[in-house]
Formats: C-alpha cells, structure tokens, sequence
C-alpha cells in the first residue's frame, strides 16, 4: 500500500469544496453545504467577503513578503489598531494559532529569566485544552492521545481540572511561572470558564507575580460577542494568544502582551520568516474594519441569543438525543445524550443533510456559524437539523 500525496493525518470525508458562497461551501458536484463550522471558528465574515478579497488583492498586487529585517508599515499598523482596542501594549503576529501560543509560552517564562528569577519555567495548564500540534503545545495539553509518539515531551507544564480554582492554587509552587488557560474550551466541548475561575487566576497571578496567558485562538475575535473573550470576565491577561478569525481565513495569528508580559522578549528573542507578512497584514485589516464597525457586534450577539434559543427548542422535540446548549455568543455546543455520538452525527448530518458543523470532546456537537448570519440561516440550519436528527434516529432502529 502506497501513501497518498498528502500526508494522511487527517480523516478526510468525501465532502470537497472549491467555492464559497456568503455562508455556503459549494462542493465539486456542486453540491451546496451550509456551513456552520467555519473552518473551524475560522471564516468569520464566511466565504467570498467581498472587503477581505478586495484588501488581499489589492495588497497582493503591491507586495506580498518582505524581510522581517526591514520596517513594516502594515505590521505597524494592523497591531497599533490591536492594541488601541485591547488590554495589549504590543504585538507579535505569527502565521497560527499554535505559533501564537509558542511565542505566549516564551514570553511568559522569559519575564521571570530577565526579572531575575531562571527557575520559574512552570506553566499550569488545564484538563481538556487544546492548544495546538507542535511539541510545546501538546506538552501543554494534558491529552493522551496527542502525545502518544511524541515523547518525551517538553517539560515545565503541571495539568489542573478545568475551572477548579482551589486546584490550580495548589500547583503554585517555587517554580510557577504562570497559568495557560482558554477562556472557552473549543476542542474540549464548548466550555466557558466562570468568572470566578478566571477572576481568580488573575488574583493569584498578581499575588505571586505569575504570567496570566489566555489562548483565545477558537473564543476571540468577536466569536462570542466581544472583541475579545476576557472582556465579558472583568479580567485583563497579561497575554494572548489570537489567530484563527483574526484572518478571516488568510493564515493569521498574533500574541498580544502588556509590556509587562513582553519586557523579556527583545532582539533576538523570537522571530518568524513570514510573521506579520504584507498579505497577512491586509486580510487582518479587513476584518477588523467589519468587525469593529458599528452594529457588528450587537449582530452577533443577537444572532448568538436566536441561535440558541432556536437550538434549545429544537431539543425540546428530540429529548432523547440531545441534551443541552452551552457556549456564547456564536461559539456553541449542542451537547448529546450517551446513546447517540456526536462525531458519527456530525459526518452523517454532513452528507445527508448538507450540514456543517464539528464534533468535539465531552460528546458535543460544535456550532460556529459565520458571524454575518441572519435569522434565515438561523431557520435553515436547525430546521434541517431537526429533521436530520429524526431520519438519523429513524435509521439507528432499522
């Protein structure tokens, strides 16, 4: 047997899209999907934007790469907008979200190298994270099943429950050098943080001079009705990690940091050979000026409100498939009963019903629509799903 072409780590459906249509992914056949997946929280003015094609091309007939040895006026100015509207001081842009948070872990222990303080290297991560595929990122995420193969991992990472306070004082010791953590688990089941976790994390980093690091790569970037997730927890981190929406779907991540959280990273502390890249720098433009622009974010969080209360009562006609709704904004998970799976569901629901949507950990179906939709697409989707759920049950008792 022969290894196919492209490197075979991803489970890949018979789905094949080659256009894009608004909140529609159009299939070789031509086949039209409603695509309530997004790339993954990716595509967050949906496919074909007419702002963030024009601002790529036009930029791409200009200049696409050029040395981060030289000036940047786009880098310059994507990352001034970011910080105008955040709790940052500074902007490291990358080409992901996995980069994104390497570059957060770096920093992170850096403070304490140039404070004075070499041995505090520890960051407390959290049960059910996911923050990204390299050695530093699966070493941070307490998951079997991504580090099998891989070890040894990294050192220099203590694992906590999700949202256990109490939990994650106790693992401060000596060596602490901060905390990692998602606002709201994307892989591990749409799982917002309370405010009393994230609130007091942040106490206990003030208390013992700890870097507060928040992997907002799936929940920010107006995913749950704010610009940023930490907004809604009365908390500022130290830093974060972005990408994902930040692009629109151009490869795109950033770490934001106070100048506190970047005052080790100086000359020759990080890099990145297409980090902060002209055409990367336009795409990042573009979606700030829909997502800033007046209106947007109430859109979201009004569709965020119909989505769910159109899901909830959609459960109520299907008890024995479906539990519950959690999440926010447009970031939400359809939890389902034990008897039914939510990956099988979401393949199925995909070819039968011309659904997107994504399965993730704790048997939840993930649901993150583009951040332009309206009540019709609102309708759309959980009336097919409705339906889908019936003819899915239907053919689990033949």
């Amino acid at each position: 047997m022969s290894i196919t072409p492209l490197m075979p780590v991803y489970p890949r459906c018979d789905t094949r899209p080659v256009e894009g249509d608004g909140v529609y992914l159009i299939g070789e056949s031509g086949k039209r999907y409603l695509d309530f997946a997004s790339g993954i929280a990716v595509n967050l003015l949906g496919h074909s934007h007419e702002g963030l094609i024009k601002a790529v091309q036009d930029q791409a007939a200009k200049l696409m790469h050029v040395s981060n040895l030289y000036g940047s006026p786009q880098g310059e100015s994507l990352a001034q907008r970011l910080v105008d509207n955040s709790f940052a001081d500074t902007v490291f842009f990358t080409n992901s979200g996995a980069e994104a948070v390497e570059c957060a872990i770096k920093a992170a222990r850096r403070y304490h190298h140039v404070a004075g303080n070499p041995h505090k290297t520890d960051i407390i991560t959290f049960n059910n994270a996911f923050h990204g595929r390299t050695m530093a990122t699966i070493s941070a995420a307490n998951s079997a099943k991504m580090h099998d193969g891989f070890t040894p991992l990294l050192p220099g990472f203590k694992y906590c429950d999700f949202d256990d306070l109490e939990g994650a004082k106790a693992l401060i010791d000596e060596n602490t050098a901060g905390f990692l953590v998602e606002p709201v688990q994307g892989e591990g089941g749409i799982r917002p943080a309370s405010k009393e976790f994230l609130q007091g994390l942040r106490q206990l980093a003030d208390e013992h001079d700890l870097m507060l690091v928040l992997d907002e790569v799936q929940c920010g970037m107006a995913r749950t009705g704010t610009l940023f997730a930490y907004e809604q927890y009365g908390i500022e981190p130290d830093i974060l990690a972005s990408a994902k929406g930040i692009g629109g779907g151009f490869p795109l991540g950033a770490c934001l940091a106070t100048e506190k959280g970047a005052q080790g990273m100086v000359i020759g502390t990080h890099g990145s050979t297409y980090g902060g890249n002209p055409l990367a720098m336009a795409a990042g433009e573009a979606v700030l000026d829909a997502v800033l622009a007046p209106g947007f974010l109430d859109h979201v969080n009004e569709m965020g409100e119909r989505l769910r209360g159109a899901l909830q009562q959609m459960i109520g006609n299907h008890p024995d498939m479906f539990e519950s709704v959690r999440g926010m904004g447009l970031m939400l998970g359809v939890k389902m009963k034990p008897e039914f799976e939510s990956r099988p569901f979401v393949n199925w629901m995909r070819e039968g019903a011309g659904l997107l949507a994504v399965a993730a950990a704790d048997n939840v179906m993930r649901v993150l629509p583009p951040l332009i939709i309206t009540e019709e697409h609102i309708h759309e989707f959980v009336s097919k799903l409705s339906a889908a759920a019936d003819e899915y049950k239907a053919q689990a008792n033949d």
